[in-house]
Parts: C-alpha cells; structure tokens; sequence
C-alpha cells in the first residue's frame, strides 16, 4: 500500500507533488479537528459520570465553542484539501500527456511498427483518466483515512494505554489485510488495463478501416472483433468487481471487528472497576472516529492496485530510449546529404546493406526500385528517423547525430504519399510549422502551392475547418495543401515520399507545379513510381532487396539492361494504353 502511494508522488512533477504533500498535511490538521471532539464531549459527559463535578453554563458553552470550532474548521481544511487534490490530480493528467507526447517526439520510428496505436492513445486517454479522477481520490482516501486513524489511535493513549494497544493492533491488521487484498486483485488490474488498451486499439482499427469494411461488405466480420473486444472489456470490468465486492464486505466486517473490540475491551475494564465510566465512553466514542477512517482507506484500498498499473503503463512509455538529441544547434553550411556504409534493420530483418550516397546541394536524388526494396527506408534515414546500426548519415558534412535534433529537423520538409490534415481551420493546417505565420504569407503559399482556388470556393475560405485527416478534401486538394504548408516552411531539404502516387490525371499537372514551387533551389530527395517525376532528376538511385543497384541520369540508365531499362520500357507500355 505504502509503496503504491509513494510510486504514485513519485510519478507526479514535483510542484503537483507538493499539492498532495500539502494536502496530506491538511488531512492531519483535519484528523485533530476531528480528534478534539473527544475533549468537547468529555466536557459535558464529565458532570454526568462524575456527581463531583458540576455542570456549568461554562462548561457547556466551551463544548459548543470546541463543537463549532471543530465542524467548521474541518468543513474549510476538507475543502482546500480537496481543491489540492483535484488540481494534482488534473495537473498530473496534463503533463503526463504532455510529457507523453514530447517523448514520443524522439522515440525512433520502429518504436510505433511495434507497438500498436490502440495501446499508445490507451494510455493517453484512458490510462491518465484513470489517474486525474480514480487516482488521485483513492490515494488520498486511503491515506487520509491511515492518518485519521493514526492520530486516534495515539489520542487514546491519553485516555488508556490498554485500549489503545488495541487500537493500534487492529489499524496494523486491517493495513495487513489491505496489502493481501492488492496483492489478490493485481491479476485483474492488469487484465482490466489490457482490456481497456485492447478496446481502444479495435475500435480505432474499426474507424480507420471503416471505407474498406464498407467496400468489401465485411461490416458484419469487422465488427466481430470489436464486439469481442467490447464484450472482453465488459467481462473483466464485471468479474473485478464480483470479486472486489466480496473482499471489499470483508474488509468493512474486519474495520468493524476492530470497533466493535474497543468498545467491548472498554466495557470489560468499566465493569471491571479498572476504567471509569467517563474514559469508557471516550473509547466508545473513539472506535466509531476510528472505524470510518478505516472504512474509508479499507474500502479504496483494493483499488490502489489498478493505480500501480496505470503508473506503470505511462512509465513504460516514458522509459523506452529515445534517440540522442542532445545534439548540438548547428546550421550547417550547406545542405548536401551524404550516407556512408549504411546498414539498419528492422528487427531482425536486414534492410539496407553498405549503402553509400551523395546528394550535392540544390540537386535532386530520385530513388526508385521495387516495393520493399528499400528507398522509404533511405530517405527517412536521411531525415533522421532512425539511427543507422552501422556507417554514418550526414548533413552539410557533419553526421546528423551531431546535431540537436530540433535544429536538425529545421533542415527538412516532409511531403508524404498518405497526408494527414488535423482537424482544425485550412488556414491552421497550412501555417502548422510556422504557427505565428501572418494570413498573407499563408495565401502566398498556397498560391505557389496551386491551392489557392479551391479554397478561396470553400464556404469560409482558409477559415474552414476540415475533418480529421483532411477527410472531406480530396486527395489531391489535401497533397496541395501538404505542400503549401512545406512552403511555409522553407527548409532547404525536401523529401518527397511518392508524393504523386495516389493523385488522379485532373490533379496531377497542379500538383507538379506545386512540386516544382516547393523544390526550387532545395536539396530534394523524391521516391516515385512515375516516369515524369524522375527523368529531369540530377541522379537516380535504383534500390534493390536494401543495395543500390544502378546510380546515375535518366538517359544513362534508360539505355543499360537492369531494373531501371525496365521500369522505362512498363511506364512506356502503360502510357500507350487506350480505352
């Protein structure tokens, strides 16, 4: 129990830890406002008990004056306390989220082939939900109530040390009782979280795919496995808590045998003739202080353990290795890339094999080859992606890995076969790379980029909010604007990762003229199947099974036997096909 709720502080940034700290303090403010309740009531009980002592207006006015004192002073500590702990909490969520994404920033890319999107916005979502508003009530539950129960139990020895032996005896149980209950429920928590991650990842593979599913008529089939999934999150959920409830009444019977112990020891040692009627009834009225805050902490213990798990669902995220970024700021004095005796893998899998180029600035390199030979690896190596398993990648002649990654990637404009557009204004989207980018200077890019006259047409103009995904554009229009955005930014490299590929014959002649504004006078790095995108290119590489095969001009190659004779000859067949 004690190690969970010191994982958790741990976990939280340290001005969010410091909330709770604060709070726990609160909380023993609290449990002594509480717990001068007893002296109150023993002011009045005294005269009834003792005929010695008589019953005063004055006395009965300092109980009532301690009474109110008491009620109010503990309404105000409870409700700082518990802002405290709503703002740690929330806080915590946020920048775990935040902290979350950054490091995502600079994890490699392999790192997101191996694990699944579903479990990764699990986490993000579900997982820090679970800490903002589960968390952070049970973890104060619990440790406010150990507290309360604590500070009782050392007041009692004020009144009578055999009782208050007890007392602390039975605290220690239930603690014991507690920690046996967590280690019970650890299994379902982890099955209830899997769950939970295994849910999301379907039904954003559901969502996704849903064009597909459609289109094949497998609505019925698709939807199997998300049911499966859903029904799987329902059962886990629903046998924690038959299980949980169980314990959870045992656990109250055992807070309940601990009172109902004080007040029968009490009663023996007043029969007995060891214990007057006055202390007997202060320990009376101690047991039911003592037996709240320990059904409290009881009851929300058995949740800690779902708290374990959730921490260390965002640890395990938060621990994977990042790329050294810890670069330094260079601005390289020109953008040549060059790679020298490259190999990288995939797992196991060999992907490229001693690759060796050079891509002299303001030239352009056009890698072309089969699929899965290799290119979309090369040119996400020069961007630095990944780090090669051997050789070295440079930039300017110094190898990238020297370089502060954000000053590397200021060097670099991405314009991808598959674009993502976030929901959000067209305007939002062009200027994303350069958020503080005036209007003007948005419109220009566009202009360049051929998007201006679509979507000058639009209902709101660069004002109108898109779909995530840019999915109420067409493929063509999301490319456009893909490429106004590289515009914005103006980074002297450009990579285009088949950038063509999916773009209908209408669209096609705006978009190589958009391709043309975007590439002038930059180091460019294009993957194309099109015949039309790589001719004019300074050198082609042609990559096969992760090695460069052929290197050199379209007319070079055009004319050799090999893979790249080929390619000419199908683009050929195909352009003289009629209907």
């Amino acid at each position: 129990m004690i190690k969970t709720i010191l994982k958790f502080f741990r976990f939280c940034r340290p001005e969010d830890a410091r909330k709770f700290y604060v709070s726990l303090a609160l909380g023993v403010v609290c449990a002594l406002l509480k717990g001068v309740r007893i002296p109150a009531i023993a002011l009045v009980l005294e005269p009834c008990c003792d005929p010695g002592v008589e019953l005063t207006a004055g006395r009965v006015a300092a109980a009532a004056v301690i009474m109110v004192l008491s009620l109010v002073g503990e309404g105000l500590v409870k409700a700082r306390a518990s802002m405290l702990q709503t703002e740690g909490g929330y806080y915590t969520a946020s920048s775990k989220r935040i902290e979350i994404a950054e490091h995502l920033r600079y994890l490699p890319m392999g790192y997101f082939n191996e694990s699944s999107l579903g479990r990764i916005a699990s986490v993000a979502t579900n997982t820090m939900e679970n800490l903002e508003n589960v968390a952070t009530r049970v973890v104060m539950l619990v440790t406010e109530g150990i507290i309360v129960t604590a500070v009782i139990d050392l007041m009692m020895f004020a009144f009578d040390c055999r009782v208050a032996c007890l007392a602390c005896a039975g605290t220690v149980c239930v603690v014991l009782l507690s920690e046996a209950m967590q280690t019970f429920s650890a299994g379902l928590s982890a099955r209830k979280l899997a769950s939970d991650a295994s849910q999301v990842e379907k039904v954003l593979e559901y969502i996704q795919g849903i064009a597909e599913v459609k289109a094949y008529g497998l609505v019925g089939e698709r939807s199997r496995a998300l049911n499966d999934a859903i029904d799987e999150s329902v059962a886990t959920n629903t046998r924690m808590e038959f299980t949980l409830i169980p314990l959870l009444a045992f656990m109250r019977f055992a807070t309940k045998l601990v009172g109902v112990g004080i007040c029968a020891l009490s009663i023996w040692l007043y029969l007995g003739g060891s214990m007057s009627l006055l202390y007997c009834i202060m320990m009376i009225v101690c047991s039911y202080l003592i037996n709240n805050a320990l059904e409290t902490a009881g009851s929300y213990s058995a949740l800690l353990r779902t708290v374990d798990g959730s921490v260390d669902l965002a640890q395990d995220i938060l621990s994977t290795p990042v790329m050294d970024v810890s670069g330094e700021k260079i601005v390289p004095a020109a953008c040549d890339l060059a790679m020298s005796d490259v190999s990288f893998a995939y797992g196991e899998e060999l992907v490229l094999d001693c690759v060796s180029l050079t891509v002299p600035a303001r030239t352009t390199l056009a890698l072309v080859g089969p699929s899965g030979s290799g290119k979309t690896t090369i040119a996400r190596l020069l961007a630095r992606f990944w780090d090669p398993a051997s050789g070295t990648v440079s930039l300017g002649g110094v190898d990238e890995r020297t370089y502060d990654l954000d000053s590397l990637m200021a060097n670099f404009s991405f314009v991808f076969q598959d674009v993502y557009l976030f929901h959000d204004t067209i305007a939002n989207n062009i200027r994303f790379g350069t958020p503080d980018a005036p209007a003007e200077q948005v419109e220009e890019a566009a202009r360049q980029a051929c998007a201006y006259d679509f979507i000058a047409e639009l209902p709101d103009g660069f004002d109108t909010v898109i779909g995530e995904g840019g999915a109420t554009l067409s493929g063509g229009e999301r490319q456009r604007i893909s490429i106004a955005r590289a515009i914005m930014k103006d980074a002297p490299v450009i990579v285009l990762d088949e950038a063509t590929a999916n773009v209908d014959p209408e669209n096609e002649v705006e978009l190589m003229a958009a391709i043309r504004a975007l590439t002038h006078n930059k180091t460019v790095v294009m993957i194309a199947h099109r015949l039309k995108t790589v001719r004019d290119a300074d050198q082609i590489l042609v990559v096969d099974h992760g090695r460069i095969v052929q290197r050199g001009r379209h007319d070079e190659l055009a004319t050799q036997e090999g893979i790249y004779q080929k390619f000419v000859a199908a683009r050929a067949q195909a352009a003289s096909w009629r209907l």
